[in-house]
């Protein structure tokens, strides 16, 4: 007999949340809430945690499809699997992506992989050491983000690397002068024990000019001598083909992929947002790289000299809202 899909239970959505809640997001804002919504899993854009800066409803958007990967996963592993509709018809602003339940089967090899990677998943903002990240461990990368819908420009040889860093540092200094953007840094440091934001930890060190590419000023330590960033890193760019409401969402399922499979071999990650948030620094970047498409984010990759501190979530009860019905709409989704 075929197997039939069943309705999500309060009992899946808890435990896929415990997972969701590990995506990153800007800032660490986690601006997500999940809720059922008749047989479905609604990932909700919540628009009070989004920092106060342009480019909010795009970190937001990125942000809860990755929130969206993880639930995916999750639920996958549960025996409980989904499909992911990414901006539904009904066009609750707020909706930024339903999980529809599919046929139950048991998980695949690399669900099991990506699932039991995403507690050790973090973003590391300290020195990496000069390990060169192989050529297959490359190519698995940019599969992840191929799978996804999206692409993954790798950044080779230092005088590739040097200009790329150079727009991430005009777009870095842009973004300094603006009063708003050094506030919204300060809003959002937080002490060791804090459920959201950035701690000094976490922040690994602060700044210095000879840094190749430029972390948050989140209040990171100083750094003792022989500490510097190394000087070559292996830097990617990731993108989409165009960059409607729907891509931004797409780009966070394809980021959350790509760190997932970074964090299972072993590497360690950090990510720039600066040059997607300065419009000309973005064009810049995309003509720089020769691509159509549109770049999404900036990581910076390679092998850890330590392990990084990751920044702490909110409990997944308390973004998870009251179920709701599925609304006269919603049917046309599947």
């Amino acid at each position: 007999m075929t197997p039939t899909t069943t309705a999500y239970t309060a009992d899946d959505l808890s435990a896929a949340a415990e997972l969701a809640i590990r995506a990153p997001s800007m800032h660490n804002s986690q601006p997500w809430r999940f809720g059922l919504a008749g047989d479905t899993i609604e990932v909700r854009l919540d628009l009070t945690r989004l920092p106060d800066i342009p480019a909010a409803g795009w970190a937001g958007r990125v942000s809860c499809g990755a929130a969206a990967f993880n639930l995916r996963v999750a639920l996958a592993v549960l025996g409980r699997p989904a499909n992911v509709i990414v901006q539904p018809l009904d066009r609750d602003p707020a909706v930024v992506a339903r999980l529809v339940p599919d046929e139950p089967r048991p998980a695949s090899g690399a669900e099991r992989t990506l699932y039991a990677a995403i507690p050790r998943r973090h973003s590391n903002r300290a020195p990496f050491n000069t390990q060169t990240v192989p050529a297959d461990v490359r190519s698995r990368l940019r599969e992840a983000a191929r799978r996804e819908g999206g692409w993954l420009d790798l950044i080779i040889g230092a005088n590739a690397v040097n200009a790329l860093a150079e727009v991430v540092n005009a777009a870095n200094r842009v973004l300094q002068r603006d009063e708003a953007y050094a506030g919204e840094l300060a809003r959002w440091r937080r002490a060791e024990t804090a459920q959201d934001g950035v701690s000094a930890r976490a922040a690994g060190y602060a700044p210095e000019p000879q840094d190749v590419l430029p972390m948050r000023a989140f209040g990171g330590r100083t750094r003792p001598l022989g500490r510097d960033y190394e000087p070559e890193p292996l830097v990617a760019v990731l993108g989409t083909p165009t960059d409607r409401d729907g891509d931004q969402v797409v780009a966070g399922q394809a980021l959350q992929r790509v760190l997932l499979t970074a964090a299972d071999a072993g590497l360690a990650v950090s990510m720039f947002s600066q040059p997607i948030e300065v419009a000309a620094a973005r064009d810049r970047l995309r003509t720089a790289l020769g691509r159509h498409g549109v770049p999404q984010m900036v990581f910076r990759i390679g092998y850890a000299r330590q392990p990084g501190y990751p920044s702490l979530r909110r409990p997944a009860s308390s973004v998870i809202d009251p179920p709701r019905g599925p609304g006269p709409d919603r049917a046309a989704d599947r």
